[in-house]
C-alpha cells in the first residue's frame, strides 16, 4: 500500500485530467498546497464585499417601494427590487462557475478538496435572500487562506465571519446583563454558536463539556456581530460583563474580544479537538471505517505541532492506511460533477456561468436531485459522509442521467471513449469499463458509460 499518482489525484484531489498531470509524490502535493493558490488566481471569487453591497442596494430599493405603495409608481419601484435580485442570482452563478472551473483545471486538486472539507466542517450558510448565495464568498475569506496554516487561525476566521454569525443567530445574541438586554428584555442570549463551536467545530459530539460550559461560552461570545458596511464587529452593548468559566478555565477582563480569542485558541489546542479533527479527516479522505492507527497518528501530530495542518496532512499522505488499494468513499455529488468536468477537460468558454438558467439546468438542479443542494447542508453538521446517504435509487438515477446527457451539452465534441477511460480512471480502470467504452455505439454513450461506472463513483 503506497503512493501512486493516479490514486493520489482521485482520492485526495479532484480526479484525473488529460491536461493537468497527477501529483508525482507526496512532497509535490504538500509543496503545492503550501504554495501560491494558482486556481484562485486563474478563477477569482471575491469575498463578502460585493454581497453586502448588493444587499444594501436591494434593501434601499425595498424601502422605496413602501413609499409608493398604493400609487402608480409602485410597480416601477418594485421592478428595481427584482432587478437587484436578478443581478445577485446572475453573479452567484458566475461565482459557482468559477468554483467548478477550479476543480476542472486546478494544478492542485488537494487544495480544492481541503477547502471543501473545511468549509463543510465549519458549515455556514445564508437564511435570507442575499446571504443564501454567500457560502462561496465565506470559503474565500474564512477557509481558503488557512487550509495549510494553523487550525486555530481557521477557527478564529470561521467563528467570527459574518456568515457564521448570521447562520447561527449569534449577531442577535445579547448577554443577560448586557446594556441591550436591560433596555429590551425581549433581546436575549442565543446558545447556537457556543453549542456548535464545542460539539461540531472543536471537541466533538460527546466531548468533555457540559450544558453549563455551553451557557458560559454563549455569555462570553455575546457581542460578536456584523454589519453590511463594516463586516465583523464587536458590539460592546450586547456583551455580558463578568468572568465566565469554560472547561474549568476563567475568561474575562476589560478586553472581551481578547478573551474570546483566548477561549478559541484553547479549544483549538484541546486533545479532544485533535481526536475529532483526526477522525473527520480520515473518514472524509480515506473511508467510512479508516485505519485506527491512522487516526491516532493524525491526532498525535495535531497535538505535537499545535494544530499545524500541513504537518497533519503530511502524516495522512505518508501513512500506509491512506493508500488502500481499490476505490473507497463514494464521491459526494459536487465531487462527482467536479471530477467529471476535470476528466472532460472543460474549458472556461464551455462553462455557461454567465447564463444563470443554464447553470441551474446543468448543475444546481442535478445536484439537488443527487441529494446535495449546493452551499446549503441540512444542518450545521454539514454533509453526511456515509456512502449509503449518497447512493439511493433516486440519487443514483440522477447521477446516471447527468452522466449520459450533460457532457454533450457542455462540449460540442466529446473525447474518444477508449481514450476517455484513461483520462477519467487511469491505470486502475477496470477491464469491464474499458470493454464497455470500446463497445459504445457513440461518443456520448461511451463517455456516459465511463462516468456512470461504479469505479468512477468512488474515490
Amino acid at each position: 500500500m503506497r503512493f501512486t499518482p493516479d490514486r493520489a489525484a482521485i482520492r485526495f484531489g479532484c480526479g484525473l485530467s488529460p491536461r493537468q498531470p497527477a501529483p508525482g509524490s507526496v512532497d509535490d502535493m504538500l509543496s503545492a498546497v503550501s504554495g501560491p493558490d494558482q486556481a484562485a488566481q486563474d478563477f477569482p471569487i471575491p469575498g463578502m464585499a460585493p454581497v453586502f453591497e448588493m444587499a444594501l442596494r436591494e434593501r434601499k430599493a425595498r424601502r422605496a417601494t413602501r413609499q409608493f405603495k398604493g400609487t402608480d409608481q409602485y410597480e416601477a419601484a418594485f421592478e428595481k427590487v427584482k432587478i437587484e435580485r436578478r443581478a445577485m442570482r446572475d453573479m452567484a452563478a458566475v461565482w459557482f462557475g468559477q468554483a467548478l472551473m477550479r476543480r476542472a483545471q486546478t494544478p492542485d486538486g488537494f487544495r480544492e478538496r481541503l477547502a471543501s472539507f473545511w468549509t463543510d466542517h465549519f458549515t455556514a450558510t445564508g437564511k435570507v435572500l442575499f446571504l443564501k448565495f454567500a457560502p462561496v464568498n465565506y470559503t474565500e475569506e474564512a477557509i481558503r487562506p488557512h487550509v495549510a496554516g494553523r487550525f486555530g487561525d481557521m477557527l478564529r476566521a470561521a467563528i467570527t465571519h459574518p456568515l457564521m454569525l448570521h447562520y447561527l443567530d449569534q449577531a442577535k445574541s445579547a448577554g443577560p446583563e448586557s446594556r441591550v438586554a436591560k433596555r429590551n428584555p425581549k433581546r436575549g442570549l442565543n446558545e447556537n454558536l457556543a453549542r456548535e463551536l464545542l460539539e461540531l467545530h472543536t471537541l466533538g459530539v460527546g466531548g468533555p463539556y457540559t450544558q453549563t460550559d455551553v451557557r458560559q461560552l454563549a455569555e462570553l461570545l455575546a457581542g460578536l456581530s456584523f454589519t453590511h458596511v463594516d463586516g465583523f464587529v464587536f458590539a460592546k452593548n450586547q456583551a455580558d460583563p463578568g468572568v465566565k468559566t469554560v472547561l474549568g478555565k476563567r475568561y474575562g477582563g476589560k478586553d472581551r474580544l481578547a478573551s474570546i480569542y483566548s477561549v478559541l485558541d484553547d479549544l483549538a489546542a484541546h486533545p479532544a479537538t485533535a481526536r475529532h479533527v483526526a477522525q473527520k479527516l480520515a473518514v472524509h479522505f480515506v473511508g467510512d471505517t479508516p485505519d485506527a492507527d491512522l487516526i491516532t497518528a493524525l491526532e498525535r501530530r495535531f497535538l505535537d505541532t499545535g494544530g499545524d495542518l500541513l504537518a497533519v496532512y503530511e502524516v495522512m499522505l505518508n501513512h500506509s492506511g491512506s493508500w488502500v488499494v481499490g476505490p473507497r468513499n463514494v464521491k459526494q455529488p459536487i465531487d462527482f460533477i467536479g471530477s467529471s468536468l476535470r476528466a472532460l477537460d472543460l474549458q472556461p468558454r464551455q462553462m455557461p456561468q454567465k447564463k444563470a438558467a443554464r447553470m441551474r439546468k446543468f448543475f444546481y438542479s442535478p445536484l439537488v436531485m443527487m441529494g446535495q443542494t449546493w452551499g446549503h447542508p441540512a444542518g450545521p453538521d454539514g454533509w453526511p459522509e456515509a456512502d449509503e446517504d449518497w447512493i439511493t435509487p433516486q440519487r443514483l438515477a440522477a447521477r446516471l442521467q447527468w452522466a449520459m446527457a450533460t457532457p454533450l451539452r457542455l462540449r460540442r465534441t466529446l473525447p474518444d471513449p477508449r481514450e476517455f477511460v484513461d483520462s477519467a480512471l487511469g491505470s486502475e480502470a477496470p477491464e469491464n469499463v474499458r470493454f464497455a467504452a470500446r463497445a459504445a455505439e457513440s461518443r456520448p454513450e461511451g463517455v456516459g458509460v465511463v462516468l456512470s461506472s461504479a469505479a468512477f463513483q468512488r474515490m
